[in-house]
């Protein structure tokens, strides 16, 4: 279709879901505004031919989304090439679900440039033996402080699970903010975001794979998201939610894993657990995102 990786659209980050105190000086919401950033996340199904090659492209709810954002999308995924599946060494077509991630950032002439930026082709299955499934994981609780300030995010969990399912250690890998606020104020919503989902994922369980190449591994680190957001808050398919990114840091048992090697991990769909060191389920993607 001809669309580049790029996107020039018009977006006013204050019209998606980003929260702004009363106390925020207008400096403050100049200095946020320039780092701020929306993602979109969108999902459908795709049909591969036997020589990888997009044949078919869904995308789910469509009517819900901007006709320029599915005209972008589509563009993108129709130029897309896998590895050929295989089964029983012959290349058969397949169907696969996918999430997609598309990013927004503002320029200084008002417009946004928005671009795709990560895509997951696994969902979770609880009955997977050949991968950490959660047993019992009891949600965290709202700091109070940070509920009154309006303060919204998520927080991406790594956690190391031993071989009797129990939580070995756990690390806050990054948290997103959904607020303005000044510097320090966001450090501690941050950190209390962080300190409230660690604590709960101490007392976590798992059942451990009892297949696969992992099976006897001696510990299994997982992925899983987190998100503190207001009862009355309802998602919106196919609307931009804006936010402000925090620092990513890798967990001390794996320092020497390269965050790179980890660019889609804030795309994995809540109330899912996801193996963070084993190869990626579902088909290989061979070009660029963005076509």
């Amino acid at each position: 279709m001809g669309y580049s990786r790029i996107l020039a659209v018009a977006l006013a980050f204050s019209g998606v879901g980003m929260a702004l105190p009363s106390d925020a000086s207008a400096q403050t919401k100049r200095e946020v505004r320039e780092q701020a950033e929306a993602s979109m996340v969108l999902t459908g199904e795709i049909d591969i031919g036997t020589d990888g090659r997009v044949e078919t492209f869904r995308l789910d709810k469509r009517g819900q989304v901007d006709e320029t954002i599915v005209r972008f999308v589509e563009g993108a995924v129709q130029t897309w090439r896998f590895a050929p599946v295989l089964v029983d060494g012959h290349a058969v077509r397949a169907r696969t679900p996918v999430s997609l991630r598309l990013g927004a950032k503002n320029r200084p002439d008002g417009s946004s440039l928005v671009t795709l930026l990560a895509a997951n082709f696994e969902q979770y299955d609880e009955t997977a033996t050949d991968s950490v499934t959660r047993l019992k994981m009891s949600l965290p609780a709202y700091p109070e402080d940070v509920y009154n300030a309006g303060g919204r995010g998520d927080v991406l969990l790594l956690v190391q699970v031993g071989r009797d399912g129990n939580v070995l250690d756990v690390a806050a890998e990054q948290v997103n903010l959904r607020v303005i606020a000044n510097e320090a104020n966001m450090r501690r919503m941050r950190d209390k975001l962080a300190r409230v989902s660690m604590g709960a994922a101490r007392k976590w369980t798992f059942k451990v794979p009892s297949s696969g190449d992992s099976k006897d591994d001696a510990s299994w680190t997982v992925r899983v998201p987190v998100r503190f957001s207001f009862g009355n808050e309802v998602e919106r398919y196919g609307r931009w939610d804006a936010y402000i990114p925090g620092p990513r840091q890798p967990a001390p048992w794996r320092s020497d894993k390269a965050m790179s090697a980890d660019a889609n991990a804030d795309l994995l769909p809540a109330d899912g657990v996801f193996m963070a060191d084993a190869p990626r389920k579902g088909p290989t993607l061979l070009t660029p995102l963005g076509g």
